[in-house]
Parts: structure tokens; C-alpha cells; sequence
């Protein structure tokens, strides 16, 4: 039995039975973080902190929000937006955090690429986002369908079509997860479930699974330097930090990241006051109808790439391609074939890759907001071709790069 002795204070009671100063040195005063980054090394934070904005407001929602397909619309327009005191407040806060913890992802994301930080034992570090990315998607389709609008509910069967699978007519699989035949009450259910229990504990635990992969690789610099973590973090406890190449975690880097997170939060409730309604869809605040169908059905901005990698295509080829589309990047650290994990400004063609790929996505976003129709057609077409063909070439591209 572990030996214990009188406690001088609830702190030492608590180090006892609970290795708190352990736990602190381990994942805060000696984790190490490289002095060569930039704000872009933030992200990560900020994508925590609008994930607590989440879980904060939509335990207020909770409060008043009815899961029942009679009430749903009135409690989040009516109740919500005008009988409860600040209930339009913690809505617009939720309707944007929804939306800008995308942007964020993608930012993170794209730094990632950019950097290389994927690459030489950073393997989980990627993979373990890639799930924070696809748990975040789920979770923000199941709260898209909560509000019970006329979106809500099209994009909820559209979506749900997509697994009966073209022509293997999986019917019985798409009205499984619905519990219906169309999306109604049994549907509702479910996606509030997912939305308010399942995809947050889930969450939760990626978060923490993506925090540990990061403790023995560290996270990549600016210049890709191979950094001897130990050696360095030696200087830095003997009190050379001046040339130490690394900072502690807490409260060194911690400090950083709350200046850029501060920052955030002045765009984020500028948002909130002046301009939420871009993180809400104007057909959504009509009741959801299945007798009228919307003249464009289209899911949110961060789904947008994707939707029109799906769309110009036949039914069974749009298929490929979006599943294509969701599991390719999962696949990046197998498909990069270079020796080398420097940033993309030292790695020649692969510098020339990702910024065609980040343009493309763009304009995939762009072109899955309008109609499919004319030269917006051809475009998105051309568009999704460029998308699956820059990750074809990836691997021979890869290959044929020198060391540097």
C-alpha cells in the first residue's frame, strides 16, 4: 500500500492520493513547445475554448428547447428567441460557434499540411484530428437538424439518402437510421441524442487522445528543425532560456495562446451581436415541410467542398467520389511519401500541391452554394476532377523529392 503521511494542506491531501504536481509537470511545466512557431500554433486552444462555447450554450438551449417534431420550430424560434431573457443570446452564440469552430479546424488543419507536422512519428497527432474532424461533422449535422426548419429537415433526407448506396438500393439501411420511412419523431430523436450526449462525450475524448499524441513527438516548428527536446529543455530548467529552443507549456506558451485566443473573442462576439445571421440559413426559419421542397437544397458552408465533389457526377461515380473525398485526407501521412517533414516552402513541388489544393477547395465551397447550373456546373465539375487528381499525384510526387 502506497505510504501516507499527514497533510499540510488540501493540496498536499490532494498530491497524495492524486499526483497533481506530477500531472502538472508531465502535461504543463515540462511539456515543451519549440520557440519557432507563430499565432498558427494557437489554434488548437482557440478550437478548445469555442468547443467549451458550445458545451456552454447548449446546455442553456437544453433548458428550453423541445425534441418533439410539433414543438421543436417553436421553442428555438418562439421560446428561445423571445419569451426567454437572453435565450437570443446564447442561440446566436451557439449558431456561431458552430460555424466559426470550422474555420478554426480548417486552419489548424491546413497549418498541419503546411508544416508537415503529420510526418516522422507525428502520425497519431494527425489521425487523432482527422476523428476530432469527422466527430465535429456529425455533431454539427445532428444540431442542423435540431432546429426542425425546412433545411433541417431536406438536408436531413438528403443526407440519409446517400447511404442507400445509388444502385445497391440500401433502403432498409437509410430507413434505420431515420426510424422512419422520411425523417419525423423517431429521427429527431436520434440525431438529438447524438447531438446533446454521444458526439460531445466523443469529442471529449478524441480532445484528450489528441492532446496525449502530442506529448511524446512534441509539436513541429516553422522550419522543420530537428529539435533534441531533451537537451534543450535541460537549458531551459538550468535557467539558459535565452538559448533554449524550447518553452514550457505552462504558463510560457500558455500565455501565447491566450493573447490569440483574446483575440478571437473580439472577432467571435463581433459576430454574435453584428452579424450572426451568416451562421443561419434564412429557409431554415421556415417549419419544416415534407409537402414542399426547398428550390435549393445545400448543407452548411464547411460541408459545401465536399457536397459539390459529390454532385456534378452520376449517382454511383458522386458516391466514389465522395467517399473518397471524407477518407482521403485520414490518409495523408501514408500517402506523403517524402523523406522529408520540413514546411511546404522548402519542398519544391509539394509547395505548388498544396496551394492548388487549398485554391480547389475553395472553390468547391464557392461553386456547392449555387445552383448547378451553366458555367457554375462546369466549374464545380472541373473543380472535383483537380481535387481527386492532386491526391492521385501525391504519392509520385512525394517520391521523387530529394532530402533536403
Amino acid at each position: 500500500m502506497a505510504h501516507f503521511t499527514k497533510a499540510t494542506s488540501l493540496h498536499d491531501w490532494l498530491n497524495q492520493r492524486l499526483a497533481v504536481d506530477t500531472l502538472r509537470r508531465v502535461l504543463a511545466k515540462e511539456y515543451w513547445i519549440p520557440k519557432d512557431i507563430n499565432f498558427l500554433w494557437a489554434m488548437g486552444m482557440v478550437l478548445a475554448i469555442t468547443f467549451g462555447l458550445l458545451l456552454v450554450s447548449g446546455i442553456f438551449l437544453l433548458m428550453y428547447y423541445q425534441p418533439n417534431v410539433h414543438t421543436a420550430f417553436d421553442s428555438v424560434n418562439y421560446t428561445i428567441m423571445k419569451e426567454v431573457e437572453f435565450g437570443w443570446l446564447w442561440r446566436h452564440v451557439h449558431g456561431v460557434a458552430a460555424s466559426v469552430v470550422f474555420l478554426i479546424i480548417y486552419i489548424h488543419m491546413f497549418t498541419g499540411i503546411y508544416y508537415g507536422s503529420y510526418k516522422k512519428g507525428r502520425e497519431m497527432i494527425w489521425l487523432s484530428g482527422m476523428l476530432l474532424f469527422v466527430s465535429f461533422s456529425a455533431e454539427a449535422f445532428s444540431g442542423y437538424m435540431l432546429p426542425w426548419g425546412q433545411m433541417s429537415y431536406w438536408a436531413g433526407m438528403v443526407i440519409t439518402n446517400l447511404f442507400s448506396l445509388g444502385d445497391l438500393h440500401m433502403n432498409g439501411l437509410v430507413e434505420w437510421i431515420r426510424g422512419d420511412y422520411v425523417p419525423g419523431q423517431a429521427f429527431l430523436n436520434r440525431f438529438f441524442m447524438l447531438h446533446v450526449l454521444l458526439m460531445p462525450l466523443i469529442i471529449m475524448a478524441l480532445i484528450g487522445l489528441h492532446f496525449g499524441t502530442l506529448r511524446i513527438p512534441h509539436v513541429n516548428n516553422q522550419e522543420g528543425e530537428e529539435i533534441d527536446f531533451d537537451e534543450e529543455a535541460a537549458k531551459y530548467k538550468a535557467g539558459n532560456k535565452k538559448e533554449s529552443k524550447v518553452i514550457a507549456f505552462a504558463n510560457d506558451f500558455m500565455a501565447k495562446d491566450m493573447f490569440v485566443v483574446s483575440i478571437f473573442l473580439i472577432f467571435f462576439f463581433y459576430l454574435v451581436f453584428y452579424h450572426y445571421d451568416f451562421a443561419m440559413d434564412p429557409v431554415n426559419f421556415d417549419p419544416a415541410d415534407g409537402l414542399k421542397t426547398p428550390a435549393h437544397i445545400y448543407p452548411e458552408w464547411y460541408f459545401l467542398w465536399s457536397y459539390e465533389i459529390l454532385r456534378p457526377f452520376s449517382t454511383n461515380v458522386g458516391l466514389m467520389a465522395f467517399g473518397f473525398a471524407q477518407v482521403i485526407f485520414l490518409l495523408l501521412p501514408f500517402l506523403d511519401k517524402s523523406p522529408n517533414a520540413k514546411p511546404a516552402h522548402k519542398r519544391g513541388i509539394f509547395k505548388v500541391w498544396f496551394w492548388v489544393l487549398l485554391a480547389d477547395m475553395i472553390v468547391l465551397t464557392a461553386m456547392g452554394k449555387l445552383p448547378p447550373e451553366g458555367a457554375f456546373s462546369t466549374i464545380g465539375f472541373v473543380a472535383a476532377l483537380v481535387f481527386i487528381g492532386l491526391w492521385v499525384i501525391l504519392p509520385i510526387i512525394t517520391k521523387m523529392e530529394k532530402e533536403v
